[in-house]
C-alpha cells in the first residue's frame, strides 16, 4: 500500500487547459482508502460546473468505505476553465488510479465513476468519450486507458439541449454554443456499444435538472444491449447527496451499494 497523503495533484507540472491568469490551479484527488478493497470509486461533485458541491464529495467517499469499497474526490475545474479542463482532469483522474492500481491494492479493472448533477455531466462524458491511451507516452499514467468500469450517475446533466441545464452548459462551452457541441456534449448521443454499465437515480420533479436527462442516457445504453440499473422517486428537490431527510428518496445509495456489490465491487 502506499502511503496517504492529503491530497493527490493529478499533474506534477502545470495542469493542461487552464483558464488565462488560473494556470496555478492544480486538479487533484482526495483519497478514502478501505483497507482489502480492490475495487474504487473516483466520485465527482456537482455545482453546475461553476463550483464542487461538498455535500456530494467527502460523505459520498466515507459512505463507500463503510461498505468496504476504496474511494477518491475529484477537484476538477471548474468556471472559468470551460471544456477540455473538466474532462482533461476527469481523464486523468481514471488513468492515475489504474496506473496506481497495485499500490492502492484496487484492480485495474475495478474503477468507477460516480457524479452528481454537472459532475454525472462529466460522468458520462467519461463514459462516452474515453480512449485506451498512449502505450508509448512517456508519462505512464498517460499510457492508461481513460475508460471508467462503471458509472453512477446521480442526477445527473446529461444533454445540452433543451432539457439540459443552461448554466452547467455555459460554464462547460462558453455563451456561443454550436449545434456540433450540443450534439458531442450529449452524453445520450454519444453512447458507444463498449460504454459502460450504469447505475442512475433521479427525481421526477427536479425542477433544475429535469428527470428526462436520466430517462435519456437509459435509452441510449439500452439502444446498444448496455445493461443498467434506473430508480426514478416520484418527489425530490434537485442537488440532495445521500438525501438523509427525505426517507424515500435515501434509498438510492443502499440500491446503489447493492447494485455495486452485484458487479462484483
Amino acid at each position: 500500500m502506499i502511503e496517504v497523503t492529503t491530497t493527490i495533484p493529478l499533474w506534477d507540472h502545470a495542469a493542461p487547459y487552464a483558464a488565462k491568469g488560473h494556470e496555478d490551479e492544480m486538479p487533484h484527488l482526495i483519497p478514502f482508502i478501505q483497507p482489502g478493497s480492490e475495487s474504487a470509486v473516483i466520485i465527482c461533485p456537482g455545482g453546475g460546473y461553476g463550483f464542487l458541491a461538498d455535500h456530494e464529495g467527502a460523505p459520498i467517499a466515507e459512505l463507500l468505505n463503510r461498505a468496504g469499497i476504496s474511494a477518491f474526490v475529484l477537484k476538477y475545474r471548474v468556471a472559468p476553465h470551460q471544456h477540455p479542463a473538466p474532462m482533461t482532469d476527469g481523464q486523468r483522474a481514471i488513468r492515475y488510479v489504474r496506473a496506481h492500481a497495485e499500490q492502492y491494492g484496487i484492480q485495474p479493472s475495478k474503477i468507477a465513476v460516480l457524479g452528481f448533477s454537472a459532475g454525472g455531466h462529466l460522468t458520462a462524458t467519461l463514459g462516452t468519450l474515453y480512449d485506451e491511451g498512449q502505450p508509448n507516452h512517456e508519462d505512464p499514467i498517460e499510457r492508461e486507458s481513460s475508460r471508467p468500469d462503471r458509472v453512477i450517475l446521480c442526477y445527473p446533466v446529461i444533454t445540452m439541449d433543451s432539457y439540459g441545464h443552461a448554466g452547467s452548459r455555459e460554464n462547460l462551452l462558453g455563451p456561443d454554443v454550436s449545434a456540433e457541441q450540443i450534439k458531442a456534449f450529449s452524453a445520450e448521443q454519444q453512447v458507444k456499444a463498449d460504454a459502460p454499465e450504469a447505475f442512475i437515480w433521479h427525481t421526477s420533479d427536479d425542477q433544475a435538472v429535469p428527470v428526462e436527462n436520466s430517462l435519456r442516457y437509459a435509452l441510449a445504453l439500452g439502444a446498444h444491449g448496455i445493461p443498467y440499473d434506473l430508480h426514478v422517486f416520484e418527489k425530490g428537490s434537485h442537488g440532495l447527496g445521500l438525501a438523509e431527510d427525505d426517507h424515500a428518496v435515501r434509498a438510492w445509495s443502499d440500491l446503489c451499494l447493492t447494485w455495486l456489490k452485484n458487479q462484483g465491487w
